[in-house]
């Protein structure tokens, strides 16, 4: 039977490239020279360092410029609020990837809505959807691109 798994996964290695392109700009713009200004990747956190709130914002800017560029969609980022104090401003960016139970439920409940002949089946952070033909399982693609959505999806394993 023809299937293939939605996903939301971000490239690990396009987002450390993003986050090394926007620490070297930084340290070539002027109204950044000797502030310490940088971004720090850990995990799914950025995390911006800088000295006043303004210069939080640009830096965010310049991140998701980075990011856009490099092909990772913005819908996956969540910038928190930041921290401020009298010496330094702190902000994390979170980079969300995998699919939640509360959207694999809304994937699932949309395929199940649309009359398709197919069926999708939640599996830990992805959902398969699995069908008879690979002309609904096509018809399902176009159908997930088209739903708005909160998180950018993938599609792939696809099996015929």
């Amino acid at each position: 039977m023809p299937s293939f798994d939605v996903v939301s996964e971000l490239n690990a290695h396009e987002v450390a490239n993003a986050v090394d392109q926007a620490n070297r700009e930084i340290a070539q713009r002027f109204d950044f020279k000797d502030t310490g200004a940088r971004f720090e990747l850990e995990g799914d956190t950025v995390t911006l360092h800088a000295q006043v709130d303004f210069q939080l914002k640009q830096m965010l800017e310049i991140l998701k410029l980075r990011l856009g560029k490099r092909g990772i969609d913005l819908a996956c980022l969540e910038a928190k609020e930041p921290q401020i104090t009298l010496s330094a401003a702190r902000q994390a960016v979170l980079l969300h990837q995998g699919i939640d139970a509360e959207t694999g439920k809304k994937i699932t409940r949309l395929l199940k809505d649309s009359k398709l002949k197919v069926q999708g089946s939640i599996q830990g952070e992805k959902v398969r959807v699995s069908g008879k033909q690979r002309d609904d399982l096509q018809a399902a693609i176009q159908l997930l691109r088209g739903a708005k959505l909160d998180l950018p999806l993938q599609f792939n394993n696809f099996r015929d």
